[in-house]
């Protein structure tokens, strides 16, 4: 059985990042029938590229391969213009927001409604999964049990608190913040975007309030609390394939949705976990969840 499998994900590129563009070589997508799949060069987006590789070759097809890191999203656009790529596994409402900026859409439905009439043509995306890695205000439980619970409990209190999280959060939610919920943090401190730097502030004190991810180990590890955004400041990030237009049969399309369909928070942070803490072999991570999920034909 162990060759079976291992058959089935043999040809996916090493899970490392490379020098150059990884994209060069031109064109090698729907015209030749091979599938080239990108992922970036964070742990996630390398066990999605994985676990999307393993169901379609389930699916039948024979030319598949990953190809990490494919760089910023403008890069990952013309490399699906131009079938240099297939497919990338992505998130809902970032990928909307690269299409139209002034997108006012919060919730899992209506992004995912706004982003499909917003690709030009060339572009789909597939079924969006239930998982999503968004961000969220998280704090320490003494302060959830002082009765702050959501953004609005939050808001009444902001000045109170130090607030830590990624260089861009000034420019991109201090606004927003303040109109939606009348949050003027004490101050605000440049950490690291939902990683260890972060972590370490919000459990010293440093910070009493940061931003981490939804599907980050840390939040129970350490029993933060995160808080409910009660009026979806945080658009929806839900996890969806983005599909270079006609480079996918429709077999292969429904190996994807049905990978989609089965994905949740949940699992999606247990992947997590198993490929950055306890550093397993991503493709027994990949194959373990396919099986696990029934989709893989039995041996």
């Amino acid at each position: 059985m162990r060759r079976r499998v291992a058959a089935l994900f043999a040809g996916i590129a090493l899970l490392t990042a490379s020098c150059g563009n990884p994209l060069a070589g031109g064109a090698e997508g729907g015209a030749t029938g091979d599938i080239i799949i990108g992922a970036s060069d964070v742990g996630e987006s390398l066990l999605l590229a994985q676990i999307y590789a393993g169901a379609l070759r389930n699916a039948g097809a024979e030319n598949v391969t990953v190809r990490p890191p494919v760089g910023s999203r403008e890069v990952v656009v013309k490399a699906l213009q131009d079938k240099s790529l297939s497919v990338v596994p992505d998130y809902s409402g970032n990928l909307l927001r690269y299409f139209d900026k002034d997108t006012q859409a919060t919730t899992p439905q209506d992004v995912y409604a706004q982003l499909k009439q917003k690709l030009p043509s060339g572009y789909e995306v597939l079924e969006q999964a239930p998982a999503e890695d968004k961000d969220l205000l998280v704090v320490r439980k003494e302060l959830a049990d002082s009765g702050i619970r959501t953004f609005s409990d939050l808001g009444k209190r902001c000045k109170e608190f130090v607030f830590g999280g990624p260089g861009q959060w000034s420019s991109r939610w201090k606004d927003k913040i303040k109109a939606l919920y009348g949050c003027e943090f004490a101050e605000i401190r440049t950490t690291d975007t939902g990683g260890p730097v972060t972590v370490a502030a919000l459990k010293s004190g440093d910070i009493q309030v940061a931003d981490l991810f939804s599907t980050s180990s840390s939040i129970a590890a350490n029993g933060f609390v995160p808080l409910v955004d009660d009026k979806n400041m945080f658009p929806a990030q839900n996890i969806v394939p983005f599909v270079a237009k006609g480079t996918l049969s429709p077999k292969e399309v429904d190996a994807l949705n049905r990978v989609s369909a089965a994905l949740t928070t949940d699992q999606l942070t247990e992947l997590n976990v198993q490929f950055s803490e306890e550093k397993r072999n991503p493709l027994d991570v990949a194959e373990e969840f396919l099986r696990r999920n029934n989709l893989l034909a039995p041996s």
